[in-house]
């Protein structure tokens, strides 16, 4: 007898996303693997997002909305996490409710981390052709996002001989790990996103533990660019450099 394939869940926290969920749902509804749960983490929205997800969940059963009032969405991704493990997730991917993960990305995660045995793994994030942007900034901010792990590389913070591996940027948007390796490494920090970046800390978390990690440029999520349309490209990327722009109002919505 075969044993069964190993439990994947996919963590998507949510605020106030009631203009942006439903493209979210969809492409989660349209995954060629199915056999996945989902855990949407209700941040604490004001908001139509929870009814709009329970409506298109109804017929789903592996589909769930749970709660975290600690705002952030390192508190909210956490919870998330740790409710899919004890669920009996072994495997776990987490996407936003602005983005729109590819037909291909959930058996894309589960192929990186059981038959090529990653335990940790950072996709590739392509900016949303349906938010207006040109395809001048789109092309940037990608060219930006692989200059700044380039960047991160060489960054004196992220070299350390406690590093078992190079640094590797894995957006929160597009990371997949073992739930093994996500407790062991102490998971997303219950932060604000004002106060720290979780997933570079899970990533340097990871380094201490194991080099079994990398990108895939096949496992596909395409981000959201709002806060290029509110911010503009240079302040977005000093936003994401150690926040170095900091704006009154960090939830674009």
């Amino acid at each position: 007898m075969n044993a069964s394939p190993p439990r994947l869940a996919v963590v998507v926290p949510v605020f106030n996303e009631t203009g942006w969920i439903r493209p979210t749902l969809a492409a989660l509804a349209a995954q060629v693997d199915q056999d996945f749960d989902v855990v949407f983490v209700d941040n604490g929205s004001t908001d139509d997002s929870v009814a709009i997800i329970e409506e298109f969940a109804a017929d789903r059963p592996r589909w769930r909305v749970i709660h975290e009032p600690q705002k952030g969405t390192g508190a909210a991704a956490d919870t998330g996490m740790r409710a899919a493990i004890a669920g009996g997730a072994a495997l776990l991917a987490r996407t936003d409710a602005d983005c729109l993960p590819r037909s291909d990305w959930t058996a894309g995660m589960r192929r990186a981390l059981t038959t090529e045995g990653l335990q940790l793994v950072g996709g590739e994030l392509v900016p949303r052709t349906d938010e207006g942007l040109s395809w001048f900034t789109r092309m940037g901010l990608r060219g930006a996002v692989h200059l700044a792990e380039a960047f991160g590389r060489v960054r004196k913070d992220n070299r350390s001989p406690q590093y078992l591996g190079p640094y590797m940027m894995a957006a929160g948007c597009n990371v997949g790990i073992t739930a093994e390796l996500y407790r062991q490494s102490g998971g997303f920090p219950r932060t604000r996103i004002e106060d720290l970046h979780e997933d570079r800390a899970l990533v340097n978390a990871v380094r201490r533990i194991t080099p079994r990690y990398a990108r895939r440029g096949d496992i596909v999520v395409f981000g959201s660019s709002r806060r290029v349309t509110a911010w503009g490209l240079k302040n977005t990327l000093l936003w994401y450099k150690d926040h170095r722009y900091r704006p009154e109002h960090v939830d674009i919505r």
